[in-house]
């Protein structure tokens, strides 16, 4: 009897939820990475997919294997490639582990590997791009832990300076009149692991346009398990999204255990199928391929 091949490894999850891509791979207790193309940004480095080495900046939640143990290399492989130093960004709580394991890496290699560490604590940002700025936000999990928001900077003509002529603005500008005013929108918001509670109904993260979440249990028997290891139950999830102003909502971080089907029959038993229809599993891989091929079509392009 021959022996069998190894089985072959599953492809990244991919959203195009417009105008941004969300790609990775989410496993409960095995590996999150999930990435946002356009942001030049990961949320965790679980393990690193070789297209996770585009992104200048990885976003931490916390410190458990499953969602940090591809950091060293991702750092490490940039170097290799040419790719310049990556910035991590973390709770202030992970610097010095952090910078403990990379110098553990680096006396194992006997070389230097270059990485920007940025620590946030809750309610402070970085800016990631022109006018777009990473923002923390606590988290309740069983190690140290946050989330994250992507927002952005706009700013728009204050309402008493609509009807105005430009030559009248230009004018009051040269003054040093204050004309426009200051406007935070939440695009992107990532939970991390975490229990259900009064950070998840920030405004900010409440009001983002896509809610990246994870959601780990889903059989009602489970919500005791749920709270012991500070995950969240599908239960919350659907209390939850009730709430939320999303225009999608994907859920990262299920278990290999979990049956997609069941699950996303569950949410759509409890929160109504139209409710449901903005719940994406990132891991669905079939479900997501008919997805895109619909959005293909529609946009005139040939699927093959």
């Amino acid at each position: 009897m021959l022996p069998k091949p190894p089985p072959r490894e599953g492809s990244l999850g991919f959203l195009y939820l417009p105008p941004f891509r969300v790609q990775g791979v989410s496993v409960a207790g095995e590996a999150t990475s999930i990435q946002i193309p356009e942001m030049d940004l990961c949320f965790d480095m679980g393990l690193c997919p070789r297209a996770a080495l585009a992104c200048k900046h990885v976003a931490i939640t916390h410190g458990h294997m499953d969602h940090i143990g591809g950091l060293a290399y991702y750092c490490s492989q940039r170097r290799f490639q040419g790719m310049g130093s990556g910035t991590i960004v973390c709770p202030a709580e992970l610097t010095t582990p952090i910078r403990e394991m990379m110098a553990g890496f680096e006396n194992l290699e006997q070389q230097q590997t270059p990485y920007d560490l940025v620590s946030l604590a809750p309610d402070e940002q970085v800016e990631i791009k022109n006018n777009l700025f990473l923002r923390a936000f606590p988290t309740d999990h069983t190690s140290p832990s946050t989330g994250y928001v992507v927002v952005e900077r706009r700013t728009k003509l204050k309402d008493e300076f609509t009807e105005f002529p430009q030559e009248k603005l230009r004018e009051l500008k040269d003054r040093g009149t204050e004309i426009t005013r200051e406007l935070w929108i939440p695009l992107i918001a990532y939970t991390g692991d975490t229990l259900p509670g009064p950070h998840l109904l920030r405004d900010d993260v409440r009001k983002a346009k896509i809610l990246i979440s994870e959601c780990t249990f889903f059989e009602p028997d489970h919500k005791g398990r749920a709270n012991i290891g500070k995950h969240m139950h599908a239960d919350d999830l659907a209390e939850w999204l009730r709430v939320c102003e999303c225009e999608s909502m994907v859920i990262v971080h299920v278990s290999r255990r979990t049956h997609l089907g069941q699950a996303r029959g569950h949410l759509e038993k409890v929160l109504g199928r139209s409710l449901s229809q903005r719940v994406h599993f990132l891991m669905d891989h079939r479900n997501n391929r008919t997805r895109y091929e619909h959005q293909l079509e529609e946009a005139g392009v040939p699927v093959h």
